[in-house]
């Protein structure tokens, strides 16, 4: 426990044979349960945390699953109702079984995807876990050993001592930064925060694709776990589905970890443009969902009227590129329409950014 508060980690892990007992070996003693989630690997991930988990003696702090639904009352309807969705949730994650036992009393947990589902379902069903046992403080490390176990304090604290909801870590702020970091990641990672910035409504958030995180219980109970992005778009989706829930968010200076073990599975050329369309898509249900249908806001008119104005506009600046190109003569109404409505686009676009920027201000501690 940290601050007499319950700590788990979720470790995500698809062929990590090589890596993953240096995940679990150097796990602070304050973590109370490890909860190492396999995705359907097709290495000896399995069987080495097995090992493990049969040969763990480590003192464990007893969690009771309460995914139980409580006694009915006059007044607890709200809490039912919620219980029964969180038990009928269950079916919507990806097909796992826990093969320790309970999966209770073991600080080892360990959930096996009966197929692959990507780094995002893996995380959701550990969060999916720590919800049903009430764990206070959830983090994220991943089981290829490149994050560092020394630097989970730092994440967890804000959690536990100042009630953020959500705390990630930021590689891109360390002095070491541009010399660690290959430069085609420190290029990609900054052009999908600038993106994740606008998608998300976190505008001060940077290193958006950094998976060292925590997450309190709190968090957790107001996001659908199984509707996180599968896979690596995960950390992009849940920034947007945590600030349409009005979630707190702080970053934490951490070092950027690598050359340890096997290569990043991950091929930057082919991600960037899947999570380019992805966020398009997050910022539109983030305006609509969060300023018109939970709480309507100026901002919504002013991000569409920019929007269809900016799309009027594009004929008219088609044809004043043509008539400049084949030397058309052309009178001045076509170019004074694309000034005015590109005009009142650009305006439009930069005021409801100001407004978004003002109105996230006060999740960012």
């Amino acid at each position: 426990m940290f601050k007499d508060k319950t700590v788990a980690v979720v470790v995500p892990a698809y062929n990590e044979e090589s890596q993953i007992g240096l995940v679990i070996e150097a796990m602070p003693d304050f973590v109370d349960r490890i909860i190492v989630v396999n995705d359907f690997s097709t290495d000896k991930t399995l069987d080495v945390v097995k090992k493990y988990i049969s040969k763990d003696n480590s003192s464990k702090v007893e969690i009771k699953n309460n995914s139980f639904k409580p006694e009915k009352s006059l007044y607890n309807e709200a809490e039912i109702v919620l219980k029964e969705y969180q038990i009928k949730d269950f079916k919507k994650f990806i097909p796992s079984e826990i093969l320790n036992g309970t999966g209770e009393n073991d600080r080892i947990i360990l959930i096996n995807h009966l197929k692959n589902g990507g780094v995002g379902s893996a995380i959701a069903s550990g969060y999916k876990w720590c919800l049903d046992h009430n764990i206070y403080c959830t983090a994220v490390m991943a089981g290829d050993g490149q994050m560092d176990p020394a630097e989970l304090a730092s994440i967890i604290r804000p959690v536990i001592e100042e009630n953020i909801d959500y705390v990630k870590g930021n590689r891109l702020i360390h002095r070491s930064a541009w010399l660690v970091v290959p430069k085609i990641r420190y290029f990609g990672n900054s052009i999908l925060s600038i993106l994740t910035k606008i998608a998300s409504g976190y505008w001060k958030v940077s290193d958006t694709q950094c998976g060292y995180t925590a997450i309190s219980i709190k968090a957790l109970k107001s996001v659908r776990l199984y509707d996180i992005y599968k896979r690596y778009g995960m950390p992009n989706d849940f920034l947007v589905k945590l600030n349409i829930a009005y979630c707190t968010i702080r970053e934490v200076e951490i070092k950027p970890v690598y050359r340890i073990g096997e290569s990043s599975k991950m091929k930057i050329y082919s991600v960037i443009p899947k999570m380019m369309l992805l966020l398009f898509k997050l910022f539109f249900k983030r305006l609509w969902i969060k300023y018109l249908f939970r709480d309507f806001h100026p901002l919504f008119l002013l991000y569409n009227f920019s929007f269809i104005m900016g799309v009027i506009s594009v004929p008219y600046f088609i044809k004043i590129i043509k008539a400049f190109i084949y030397g058309i003569n052309m009178n001045f109404e076509p170019l004074l329409a694309f000034i005015f409505l590109f005009t009142s686009s650009f305006q439009s676009l930069l005021f409801a950014m100001w407004m978004d920027i003002q109105d996230n201000e006060r999740l960012y501690k």
